[in-house]
């Protein structure tokens, strides 16, 4: 009862914020189209989700950070096909009273393609598949950039444009995550909203979630607090951006975790570019 609580409050906040550089979600590219998104990011955490889905500090005054470049990527192979892409450079640090870990380098580097299926009145459906490669960086650190298994994502996506009553979009996604090794799979979840402010300004929302099937092995032995082997989590994303031209557009962030379980419960803070073919 609690997370359900907790998600539809979550959802109501959603609602109540008010991008369209270029639609996304649901969408494919044009062909030859490109849609890039470089963005700095910075993570802080210093309490965690229990078992029970309560907060609760770190132990011995304990502080995880997560500050990372990031890049997102989208391209028209043919306008029913895209390929999608991200990858992030990162510095985490595990800091408390006994000791400070500290590890630097590639993250995971996910890769995807995305098929459209049916655009008419009712909106836009499509599928889309992802696999996660943990190639650039040693698990075997006490401090990992990730988990490091491959996970295969399978998604369905449904999106529609608000014009002509609104100038704005909406996105929902549903997927199934398989996680290679002892974490648990997962169902992926998000709903997304975003309006024009302003021929200039323009805002979107974010709720995406995350649900532990909860059939993998519970140790988790890593001192990095966000890649735990069972975990919920559910953040919202608020983004503004404005419109320097046609094709460019700066983008400044907040995504505070709302609820979660096994997990850091932490907030991302972040300063972004982004750039769509006119």
């Amino acid at each position: 009862m609690k997370r359900i609580i907790h998600l539809t409050l979550a959802a109501l906040l959603l609602l109540a914020t008010s991008v369209s550089v270029c639609f996304a979600g649901a969408w494919t590219q044009k062909a030859g189209h490109l849609y890039n998104r470089v963005a700095l990011n910075y993570y802080f955490a210093d309490r965690n989700f229990d078992g029970d889905g309560d907060r609760s500090d770190f132990a011995n005054n304990g502080e995880f950070t997560d500050d990372n470049l990031s890049n997102y990527f989208e391209y028209g192979l043919t306008d029913p096909w895209t390929i999608f892409g991200s990858l992030a450079y990162k510095r985490i640090e595990n800091d408390n009273d006994l000791r400070t870990d500290t590890s630097w380098g590639i993250g995971d580097i996910d890769l995807g393609l995305r098929r459209r299926l049916l655009e008419n009145d009712l909106g836009v459906f499509a599928v889309q598949g992802v696999v996660k490669i943990p190639e650039a960086y040693d698990e075997g650190d006490y401090l990992p950039l990730g988990n490091g298994q491959y996970d295969i994502e399978g998604k369905v996506l449904y999106g529609r444009s608000l014009y002509p009553l609104l100038p704005g979009y909406t996105n929902f996604e549903l997927g199934y995550r398989w996680r290679d090794g002892a974490p648990s799979d997962e169902i992926r979840y998000l709903v997304e909203i975003g309006f024009d402010l302003t021929q200039k300004i323009y805002t979107r929302g974010k709720l995406d979630g995350i649900y532990s099937v909860d059939n993998g092995n519970r140790t988790d032995a890593t001192g990095n607090p966000t890649t735990t082997n069972n975990f919920d989590l559910a953040k919202l994303d608020l983004t503004v951006g404005y419109k320097l031209s046609p094709a460019w557009a700066l983008e400044a962030a907040w995504t505070p975790t709302v609820y979660g379980q096994n997990t850091a419960a932490g907030a991302t803070y972040t300063l972004a570019i982004a750039f769509a073919t006119p």
